[in-house]
């Protein structure tokens, strides 16, 4: 009798179970049918259809497998044989400070003639209101012109009148009108900070050019000097660039921190969102010290008031997250991407060692991951003693925890091999599609050919995330970005790579999902749309892999989803594009330009 009660119990179980699968599969909140589902496992998968429940992947297959798992609730969207990818993930993208400025920037990126940009510059002008300024900050490059060249002081002038303007190339270089040298007391007095200059022509006056060479801190200091956004205007600001990226197919990116840019004061925007539970993106952010000489004590208090995977609260899973310090940890320690100047020298500053030394060692100790801004291969050899230094005296400690170089354009062979040996990552990110022509003047094109190596990182093993650097050095769309990791070309159509650096679209797309997860330590819930994976995946405007390699760069979202939520419709899909507030200020240019400029 016991055994037949056993035996009973058990058929009871598996016919619950058989019941639990076939309701699970059966209730899909929603299914894509009729697409290209690029899966982007391990066996390059392709299929048709994919469902969601939860937030999460539950199934990929065939159009006619995936509908099998409707209900009267799942919501159907026909791809109708559109391109659908995982979402893109930007693993070096600013984008708490990107959001805190959108509203208030005039955008030249994609812009195609230096005559549109500049008749942009006029209009912009002529609607900003008294004590406000035009700014164009970053994200182009003279070389996306047809022209070819940078606008002169005397256009800028032309276009502003008496309406104090500021352009900024990249942190190479910038442009203040006349009315906006007088609005921040700048004459031929004034002295600029050590490693940069104000130009003077050759009658001794000021032409309004600020350089940094290559010490960008004259830039920083003018662009911290600008008028902020209210508070109103700067969640306004951050909803509308965060609608920017969901449009270009992102639905996560890797925040980087910056300079001018104070935790927690001016993640404000970004806060908030997160806080509503509003966030449209999922975002991991690194925390960049302001205060040259008291880095370490910015560390200290970061780590007694902040763990790691949270800010306090516990936001929506992988939507705002606390990853740990970077890209700058030691101001002395810092080298810089201004390939119009010199390239810097770490042992030009007596201090860095000593300062660095001290910082990771803290990270180390606390278990927090970090990421090092490095631009040059010398600077990382150097680093990388100290690093090894740090491992071995804390018996391999090191290899704990996430850590990674950023940038590493000039990185050799011999160098990686160390980082490899030590565990560690690199993020690489397109400057050198919007400054590669400054670096082939200055270093020779054949330096140019594995700026960075991309192809050689890859081979060896080392996990190599994706990125553009934007808003400032770079623009923010990932779609040049690709294009250049693709074909090696700059946004100007310079050849950098050559071919044995050159990656495959699946390649370069491994770099901007699986393997910008890892940078954060997400690989395990993000990157791919295999099961169990979030549902975080865009519908694209032409088919990625299949259309002439140029037109890369104008590739567009037609649907964004995240966590199985639609962020982004257009096209067919615009009545599912979720309601956005009115652009605010009114003045702002966003309301008459939107950011990127495709036409």
């Amino acid at each position: 009798m016991k055994q037949f009660i056993l035996l009973f119990i058990f058929a009871l179980a598996l016919v619950s179970c058989k019941q639990e699968t076939k309701s699970n599969l059966e209730t899909a909140d929603l299914i894509v049918a009729n697409a290209k589902v690029a899966v982007m496992d391990t066996d390059k998968t392709i299929t048709e259809a994919i469902a969601v429940k939860n937030g999460k992947v539950i199934a990929t297959g065939s159009t006619q497998e995936i509908l099998k798992l409707k209900n009267e609730n799942t919501k159907i969207i026909d791809a109708k044989g559109r391109t659908l990818i995982p979402g893109l993930n930007d693993s070096h993208l600013h984008l708490t400070r990107g959001g805190r400025f959108f509203n208030a920037e005039l955008r030249w990126d994609g812009v195609k003639s230096l005559r549109t940009a500049l008749q942009m510059l006029k209009e912009q002008a002529a609607r900003t209101p008294k004590g406000q300024w035009v700014r164009v900050i970053g994200g182009w490059s003279p070389f996306q012109f047809e022209e070819k060249r940078f606008p002169t002081p005397q256009e800028i002038n032309e276009a502003t009148g008496d309406v104090p303007t500021y352009i900024l190339y990249l942190y190479s270089r910038a442009w203040l009108n006349q009315a906006g040298l007088d609005v921040l007391g700048i004459d031929e007095n004034t002295k600029a900070p050590k490693g940069s200059t104000f130009e003077k022509g050759a009658n001794g006056k000021l032409t309004g050019v600020l350089l940094a060479e290559p010490n960008p801190s004259i830039l920083y200091a003018r662009i911290g000097a600008l008028p902020a956004l209210s508070e109103d205007e700067m969640v306004n600001s951050t909803k509308q660039f965060y609608r920017e990226l969901n449009s270009l197919g992102i639905t996560s990116g890797i925040d980087a921190g910056g300079g001018g840019h104070k935790f927690p004061k001016n993640y404000t925007g970004t806060k908030l969102l997160a806080d509503a539970g509003e966030m449209p993106i999922r975002l991991s952010y690194y925390l960049f010290p302001q205060n040259k000489g008291a880095e370490y004590a910015e560390f200290q208090d970061w780590m007694a008031n902040n763990k790691v995977g949270h800010n306090g609260e516990i936001h929506l899973d992988h939507g705002y997250e606390l990853e740990g310090g970077g890209e700058f940890l030691a101001w002395s320690a810092g080298d810089f991407e201004n390939f119009l100047a010199p390239q810097p020298l770490l042992e030009d500053r007596p201090t860095w060692r000593d300062d660095f030394k001290k910082i990771i060692r803290l990270h180390v100790d606390n278990g927090w991951p970090f990421r090092i801004h490095a631009t040059y291969g010398e600077t990382i050899a150097n680093m990388l003693d100290v690093i090894e230094e740090i491992n071995k005296e804390t018996n391999g400690k090191l290899a704990s925890e996430r850590w990674m170089f950023d940038h590493a354009e000039t990185v050799t062979e011999n160098e990686l091999k160390r980082i490899k040996a030590l565990n560690g990552g690199i993020a690489i990110q397109a400057r050198m599609a919007y400054a590669g022509e400054f670096f082939v003047e200055r270093y020779g094109a054949d330096k140019a050919k594995q700026a960075p190596p991309v192809k050689k990182i890859m081979e060896m093993g080392i996990p190599l995330g994706a990125g553009t650097d934007g808003t400032r050095v770079a623009s923010y769309n990932p779609w040049p970005a690709l294009y250049w990791l693709i074909s090696g070309k700059t946004v100007g159509g310079l050849q950098l790579s050559e071919a044995s650096n050159l990656l495959s679209r699946e390649e370069a797309l491994y770099l901007y999902t699986k393997g910008s997860a890892w940078v954060s330590k997400e690989e395990d819930v993000k990157g791919t749309l295999e099961k169990g994976m979030y549902a975080d995946f865009t519908i694209l405007s032409e088919d990625y892999f299949t259309i002439p390699e140029k037109q890369i760069n104008n590739l567009k979202a037609v649907l964004t989803v995240v966590g199985g939520t639609v962020v982004y419709g257009d096209e067919e899909y615009q009545f599912m594009n979720p309601q956005l507030p009115e652009v605010i200020p009114n003045w702002s240019p966003v309301k008459y330009y939107g950011g990127y400029q495709h036409k």
